[in-house]
This record gives C-alpha cells, structure tokens and sequence, in this order.
C-alpha cells in the first residue's frame, strides 16, 4: 500500500524529530538548492570546505591509495575516490556510529563497492590499527582529516553540541562511550574547568565562568548557554554569544578528549603515509592548528617531512559567502621522503 511522505504539522515546525527533510535532505533536492543558494548549510548535511585546495595538493591519482580520518558526511572522499578510479581505494575512518552507517550508505549509492571504499568505525587515532587491519602496514599515498565537529551533529538537538535548538547536554561524538557533557562538568572543579576554558578555547572570561559552571547540574543545551548569558549579562550581547560557543567547544573537547586523540595521531602520522606520501589536515581553532603546526615543523626539522606548508591556507571570500561554516577553517599539509632508505626501514 502506497504511504504518503509526512507532512510539516506547521510551515515552520519546531521541534528537529518533525522535519523528515532534514532527516533525508537528499530526497529534496530542491529545497537543499534553495537554502545552499542564501549561503547556509541544509539541516543534515555537511558542506565540504577548501575541497579543490584539498585536492590541488593532495593530487589523488588512479590506483592510489587514501584514508579519510574523518569522514563525516563524505563530501571529500566523494570527491577523492572519483580521482582514485580506476583501480584506486580510500578508507574511511570515523568515530561516529550514527552517522556512519548513513555515509557508507551514500558512496554505495554512487557506485564505490567494497574494493573501492571501506568504512571504520573509529577515532582518527586509531588510523595505524585500522591500516594494519586492512593489510596496509605500510602505509598509504594520501591522508585527510577535517577536525571537530560536523554540521550533522551541530544541526542534531539530541546530540547536545548546540544552543541552535534545546537538547541533552551530551556532545559526545560516539554516544555509546564515555559520559555526557553534563555529566563531566557537575563532576569537575572550577580550577580544571577554568584550565580547560582557556587551553580547549582562548576564553576570556574563563576566570569569572568557572566557578559559576563547575559542579552544576546543566541537564540541557540552553539551561548551560542561559547560564554563561547571565554571567555575562553586562556584557554586549554578541560577546556573551561567542562565550557560549567558546564553553560549548571546551566541553566538547574535553569530552571526547579530542586533543589527546589529535596528539597521538600526529604522532603515528608519518608512519601511516608510504614514501613520497601527502597529508592535508582542516583545523577549526586555535588549539588545533597549534598541534598541527609544531608538529609539522618538529617533523621538518628532523627530517621525517620533506616539505610542509609555510602558510596557512584559508577559504576564501567567496567560499565564506556560500558556506558561512567555513569562515574559521585552515588547511596544513605535508609531505614525506620520497626515500627508498626509509621504505625499508617500515
């Protein structure tokens, strides 16, 4: 018996469960066209940043092999894997288990088989694991990670990364592990709390919103962002906005314990790419492209990296303009020794 697609119950609902667009964005496309052409992001999807910078360097070729650490939506492995065929393969990484199922299903649906792509359910960290799994111990031609967090995950109230709707305060990437947000900030002292402010956001005000934070029990999004709002409430509206965003990041790092993770993969990275490899990383923050930075030029000046990037590479006015979401990304890249030496030596 033919059913009927859902209705909206209002023109504009309100509650995120209501919206079967933004449950299948793909099945409307011109809907999606409407909201990509006011430079916003559709509700459920993820817009891919710096992409033909992303491939200018990275120069995936056929038969290549390549790893996305973060495959989020699949907006650059869609891209990538098109330039690996003939004969070329990608391995999609990510820690995601609601979201990743819906990706690995999208690159089905665009022809990319099980020896084209395969998808991991892990932390970026875990790439030289995954590798090895896949019979690559020597490593692969080309790498991408695009940190943070994806547009599906902010849009999504139920996941708790955001005061753009009400939600569990939550935030972590992989539901299944861990604790929630919530959880971790009733537990910590306002000395750890105002630690993590500064060092997981450069927040200003980390001093006057710590003790006011830590040990409470914020059950939900807005009753945390209502909390720093009226901490700040002589402030001017828009820098007490930006604190909340600064807060909400914090946590978010914390509870996934997302510097640790980039630490250890920055770590194993050179030993993941085969001779004459490439790697490009997107950053979102500070604290981020801070790791990235020393850990290229520290792998420069030893001679693990033949060449990195001298300048951050930045999206431009025109890409800010169609994806405002864009607006803080960086791109690093490096290379390795085309080194016969080095090859043995894996």
């Amino acid at each position: 018996m033919h059913r009927r697609r859902p209705r909206y119950s209002g023109k504009n609902p309100r509650r995120f469960e209501e919206k079967y667009k933004e449950r299948a964005p793909e099945s409307y496309p011109e809907t999606v066209a409407k909201v990509l052409a006011s430079g916003k992001t559709p509700a459920g999807t993820h817009r891919p940043i710096l992409v033909e910078e992303i491939l200018a360097f990275l120069n995936p070729q056929p038969g290549q092999t390549a790893a996305d650490c973060t495959l989020g939506y699949g907006g650059h492995a869609r891209e990538i894997l098109a330039r690996l065929q003939p004969g070329g393969r990608l391995i999609g990484l990510d820690a995601d288990p609601v979201e990743l199922p819906r990706t690995e299903a999208r690159l089905r649906a665009l022809g990319f088989g099980p020896e084209t792509f395969t998808a991991h359910r892990s932390n970026f960290a875990g790439l030289p694991r995954v590798l090895a799994a896949e019979g690559l111990p020597g490593g692969v031609d080309l790498i991408l990670a695009d940190l943070g967090v994806s547009s599906m995950q902010i849009d999504d109230p139920a996941r708790g990364f955001s005061v753009k709707a009400d939600g569990p305060l939550d935030m972590r990437m992989n539901p299944g592990r861990g604790q929630p947000a919530s959880a971790w900030l009733e537990k910590t002292s306002p000395e750890e709390l105002a630690a993590l402010l500064e060092q997981n956001a450069d927040e200003p005000h980390a001093a006057l919103l710590a003790p006011l934070l830590a040990g409470q029990p914020f059950a939900t999004t807005r009753a945390l962002g209502d909390a720093v709002r009226a901490a700040l409430a002589r402030r001017p509206e828009e820098e007490a906005a930006l604190s909340v965003r600064r807060v909400f990041q914090a946590l978010r790092i914390a509870v996934n314990e997302e510097f640790t993770a980039l630490d250890t993969w920055l770590r194993n990275l050179p030993f993941c790419l085969a001779p004459g490899g490439r790697v490009a990383v997107l950053t979102f923050h500070s604290g981020e492209d801070r790791r990235v930075k020393k850990a290229f030029q520290a792998g420069l000046r030893d001679g693990v990296y033949a060449e990195i990037a001298r300048e951050v590479i930045r999206p431009g006015a025109e890409e800010c303009r169609r994806n405002t979401r864009a607006a803080p990304a960086k791109l690093r890249w490096a290379s390795v020794p085309l080194d016969p030496a080095r090859a043995a030596a894996r």
